[in-house]
């Protein structure tokens, strides 16, 4: 019997983009194909990082291309092309270069992968998210973003450093926008299933919540030159082996929200089901009032930023 192995395209090979490769490879989720405009410089991190297959023992084909032909048929699309942050820049600075960009990007993928699942790495994350769907032209449940899964896993960093744990045993929960919008619901986030207010103070909390809303500056700050990128391509991960893989897994993401939550037809973080289908299924909670208007509130700041999108 033959089983086609999955294939991945990764578009950009930046640090985002090649550390995705790595992690998708490493995992054996499929072949994997690195696209990116530079010339040699997808062929080049492709064929190292298959060089580094007999040494890890895995059994992923990886490849380089700057022809999105050879990106053909792929089940799923990881797309961090685009310009990043630099220091004193804010996200939506990025909003009309990347806008160009993902939109010429998305529409090749489309082109040659028109059954693809495409995770949208790309920043300002919200606004690009609406920009691959509406240049696809695929169903809203074969488009979403990553960003919950990043936001929840420095949340539960910090969370595990303060209480000197084990990061395995900490869940976080975000909602809302990436970025400053971010909404963190401490009290969905457990510690071996004990509520977090039981275990710090709300200050403590707060502090926590506040370092995690500005954790993407934090990395920019120190680095200087670029963002981050270990953390950001396995949470991209994570979400595209859930779905390679049907694993059904409930993972914050931005996901296409209309009645769901009041919404209104936009991308904004949510509890997602990821599966063979893509979002398979919004998984709505009841929130406090202080809650709702933090969540309204970023559902606001995404809704104007997709209304300046020159699309």
């Amino acid at each position: 019997m033959s089983m086609k192995r999955k294939k991945i395209t990764v578009v950009g090979a930046g640090f985002v983009g090649a550390t995705a490769a790595h992690w998708a490879a490493a995992k054996e989720l499929g072949d994997v194909c690195i696209i990116d405009i530079v010339d040699g410089l997808p062929q080049g991190k492709a064929l190292d990082l298959l060089e580094a297959s007999p040494v890890e023992g895995f059994d992923s084909y990886v490849t380089g291309t700057n022809d999105y032909a050879d990106t053909a048929d792929s089940d799923i699309v990881i797309i961090t092309a685009g310009l990043p942050r630099k220091p004193g820049m804010s996200r939506d600075d990025l909003l009309a270069k990347n806008t160009a960009i993902v939109k010429s990007v998305t529409e090749q993928i489309a082109k040659h992968s028109p059954n693809a699942y495409l995770i949208v790495v790309s920043n300002p994350l919200d606004a690009m998210v609406y920009v691959a769907h509406k240049a696809s032209g695929f169903p809203t449940n074969r488009v979403v973003g990553m960003a919950g899964v990043l936001d929840a896993a420095r949340f539960r960093t910090f969370i595990a450093m303060e209480l000197n744990v084990s990061v395995e045993d900490v869940n976080a929960f975000v909602l809302g926008g990436h970025g400053d919008s971010m909404v963190p619901l401490p009290r969905f986030s457990t510690v071996a299933g004990i509520p977090l207010p039981e275990l710090l103070s709300a200050e403590k909390i707060e502090a926590l919540v506040d370092r995690t809303r500005k954790g993407g500056g934090e990395i920019v700050n120190l680095l200087k030159t670029g963002s981050a990128f270990f953390a950001p391509s396995a949470s991209a991960v994570q979400m595209a082996e859930s779905i390679l893989k049907d694993k059904k897994r409930i993972l914050p993401c931005a996901a296409y929200c209309d009645k769901e939550y009041g919404v209104g037809g936009y991308f904004v973080g949510v509890p997602a089901k990821l599966g063979k289908d893509g979002v398979e299924e919004i998984i709505e909670i009841k929130m406090l009032p202080e809650e709702k208007s933090a969540f309204d509130a970023s559902v606001a700041a995404v809704r104007k930023l997709v209304k300046e999108l020159p699309l």
